[in-house]
């Protein structure tokens, strides 16, 4: 079986859930958007397409033009039923593409913090996620696409939905949380967006110290659970 992964930024990559990935048989390609060639890149061609975040907004298409191609690509592999999984970014191009409206939130969400799992979430992979402290990491939110089930949220953002069993869109980052994710990549990348969101170096550096390996775990199960329900 085969995954591709696109990468939207170098380092934002797969962390704790390669390991689920290599168990389950998945050997990965790795794409960049942007990059020349990505237009020609087939979405419906390999087993399984995860699309991971990244700090452009998915309405910047005037700045990012590989993004209406992108989207296209997002959609009709869906209509082909293609196991999809998004992550931040990755997760608003989903629901993008599936007649969703991304735009700003109220606040920036930078920090590990818990989400809220809805009954629906309760029966799903999410349930993996109850209690545990997250990384979170945007500014932007999406809206829920119609047909869509609506999983877990926080106060101002929903945070996954699914669509039937071989698409789950993920706002936050339950990959990260390993000593080893690049998490001091991320710092240095968005100084002033960790500024902007109220909050420090210090503290994230500090809180995934202390609540990274739990929130790496919970993220490994999660992926383990949504792969086997995989049709």
């Amino acid at each position: 079986m085969r995954a591709l992964v696109v990468h939207h930024v170098a380092h934002e990559g797969l962390a704790a859930f390669g390991a689920p990935l290599a168990a389950r048989g998945y050997a990965i390609d790795r794409v960049f958007a942007g990059d020349r060639g990505f237009a020609e890149i087939d979405f419906l061609d390999p087993d399984l397409l995860i699309l991971m975040g990244g700090p452009m907004a998915v309405y910047e298409r005037d700045a990012h033009p590989w993004i209406e191609g992108e989207l296209a690509r997002i959609a009709m592999r869906i209509m082909a039923g293609g196991p999809t999984l998004g992550i931040c970014l990755g997760a608003q191009l989903i629901a993008a593409a599936l007649g969703g409206e991304v735009k700003p939130g109220p606040v920036r969400e930078v920090g590990f913090a818990p989400v809220s799992i809805g009954e629906a979430g309760r029966h799903s992979p999410l349930a993996a996620l109850a209690g545990v402290p997250i990384l979170h990491w945007h500014g932007d939110g999406f809206t829920v696409p119609a047909g869509a089930t609506l999983l877990a949220e926080t106060e101002y953002f929903p945070q996954a939905f699914a669509l039937g069993a071989t698409v789950l869109a993920l706002q936050c980052h339950p990959e990260m949380g390993d000593m080893n994710d690049g998490i001091g990549r991320w710092i240095e990348e968005d100084a002033d967006y960790i500024l902007g969101a109220g909050t420090s170096a210090d503290v994230i550096r500090a809180d995934h110290a202390r609540l990274g390996a739990d929130a790496a775990r919970a993220g490994r199960r999660l992926l383990v659970d949504w792969l086997a329900g995989l049709p």
